[in-house]
């Protein structure tokens, strides 16, 4: 049995539906559910998100299994990296505008430094 086949087996019997359920809900027969289950065919694309919206789980976790890291924590770690990522920009940006116009007496010199500063951050939050 392939990975797909043991997650959709997984998740239809974590749900408590049979494999005739399954099958109804997605226009397939019980015999498509079977095969899918044991590895001896797979899904297609196009069945591969209907099954996964049939399960409440994502493609990715139908593919690869339960994910190690819940949706939410995700999310949470997301935002505060952001938080964090502008926060720190902007404090470096000001720091730039400062530090050229106290060097130089030039606020031409201090916008240049805090444009050159956000090319920097684009090129990390592209990078990272």
């Amino acid at each position: 049995m392939n990975n797909i086949g043991k997650n959709i087996k997984m998740f239809r019997s974590e749900n408590g539906i049979t494999q005739d359920q399954l099958a109804e809900k997605l226009n397939v027969t019980r015999q498509a559910v079977s095969n899918w289950e044991t590895g001896k065919t797979q899904p297609d694309v196009d069945t591969l998100a209907d099954l996964a919206e049939c399960l409440g789980v994502t493609v990715e976790e139908l593919i690869y299994g339960k994910s190690t890291q819940s949706k939410t924590s995700r999310t949470v770690v997301e935002k505060t990296t952001k938080k964090g990522i502008d926060s720190a920009a902007a404090v470096g940006i000001a720091l730039a505008v400062v530090l050229s116009y106290t060097k130089w007496k030039s606020i031409g010199w201090a916008i240049f430094h805090g444009l050159l500063n956000w090319g920097y951050v684009i090129y990390y939050a592209i990078k990272y």
